[in-house]
C-alpha cells in the first residue's frame, strides 16, 4: 500500500514539472493524484513537508535560477513570464525572498553557496526498480575542469567549463559526452577537500588555456550502470545502492578509478524530471 501511495505521490511531482509553464491548480494536481480535493492540500504537506503552492513556486524558482545564469540569451522578462509571474518586478521580489539575492545581481554573479543553502530540497519518493548492468567502457580522453571545494559551489566550475567549452569548440555539447568524476562523498568530506571533475570528451589533447582546463583519461575497464532519470539531488539514492547492496551482493570488486557519471542532457535546456544520467562504478578486471 505505501508503494501505491508513494506512485501517487510521484505522478504528482512528475506532473507539476511537465507542466510548470501551466496553471497548477489543487483541483487538477489532486485528480493526478486520485485523492479527493478536500484532503490533497494536507497529504501533500504532511508527504514532503512544504505546501503544495510552495513546492510549485520552489520548482519554479529553481528553473529560473539555472535560466538566468546558463541562458544567457534569454532575458529575465521571459523568464519571469515563465515562472508564472506577471510582471518583472513580482518575479524580482519573489526571487529575493527565497535566495535573498535579485535576479540580476545572481545572473551577473552568481553565488552558488548561499543559493544552496537557501535552496529547500524535496524528497521525491523513488518506486522504480534498480537496473544494474555490466558492461565494458572504453578509453576516453576527456578535457577536465577541475573542482576543488564546497559541493555547493560546484555550478560556479560548471559555468567556467562550459565556457570554455563554448569559447574554444573543442569539445562541443552537442558532439562530445559530458562526464562528472566523483572522488568523495561529500557528506563525510570536508567541505573544502571536496573533489570533483567536469569533463567533456575530447578527440585530440587540448592545448594550455586561461581556464586551467587540463587532460585526463577515462582508462577502458568492466563498468557496472546504473541509470537515473530526473533531478541530479536525487542521485545519492542510486550511488547509495550501488555501494551499500547492489555491490557486496554482486560479488564484484571495485576497480582502482573513482565513481563517474555520464549526463545525457542537461536543466534548463530539459526539465529536471527529464534528465537522464548514467552511474558508473568502475569494477576490477580492467583490460
Amino acid at each position: 500500500m505505501k508503494n501505491q501511495y508513494d506512485r501517487k505521490m510521484k505522478n504528482v511531482c512528475e506532473f507539476i514539472h511537465q507542466n510548470l509553464d501551466q496553471c497548477l491548480t489543487v483541483k487538477r494536481l489532486s485528480q493526478v493524484a486520485h485523492f479527493s480535493e478536500y484532503h490533497f492540500h494536507r497529504q501533500f504537506s504532511a508527504y514532503f513537508g512544504v505546501s503544495v503552492a510552495k513546492y510549485i513556486t520552489q520548482t519554479r524558482l529553481k528553473r529560473a535560477s539555472y535560466e538566468l545564469c546558463f541562458l544567457k540569451e534569454k532575458s529575465i522578462t521571459d523568464i519571469a513570464m515563465d515562472a508564472k509571474y506577471e510582471f518583472s518586478e513580482s518575479f524580482s521580489r519573489a526571487f529575493k525572498k527565497e535566495y535573498g539575492i535579485s535576479p540580476m545581481a545572481f545572473r551577473m554573479n552568481p553565488d552558488w553557496l548561499s543559493w544552496n543553502q537557501k535552496m529547500k530540497k524535496t524528497t521525491i519518493p523513488t518506486v522504480s526498480v534498480m537496473n544494474v548492468n555490466i558492461t565494458d567502457f572504453k578509453e576516453t580522453k576527456v578535457a577536465v575542469l577541475e573542482h576543488l571545494g564546497p559541493a555547493e559551489k560546484v555550478n560556479e566550475s560548471v559555468m567556467k567549463f562550459v565556457q570554455w567549452r563554448k569559447s574554444t569548440g573543442l569539445s562541443p555539447i552537442s558532439q562530445s559526452r559530458t562526464f562528472g568524476l566523483i572522488y568523495h562523498d561529500p557528506a563525510i568530506v570536508e567541505p573544502n577537500e571536496f573533489r570533483f571533475d567536469i569533463c567533456g570528451e575530447v578527440l585530440k589533447p587540448i592545448p594550455n588555456n586561461e581556464f586551467s582546463v587540463v587532460n585526463k583519461t577515462i582508462p577502458q575497464g568492466r563498468v557496472a550502470v546504473l541509470r537515473h532519470t530526473g533531478s541530479h539531488d536525487l542521485m545519492d539514492e542510486k550511488v547509495h545502492y550501488l555501494y551499500g547492496k547492489w555491490l557486496p551482493e554482486s560479488g564484484e570488486e571495485t576497480g582502482d578509478f573513482p565513481c563517474f557519471f555520464h549526463y545525457h542532457n542537461f536543466f534548463p535546456e530539459v526539465a529536471e524530471h527529464e534528465l537522464i544520467t548514467d552511474i558508473f562504478l568502475p569494477l576490477s578486471g580492467r583490460t
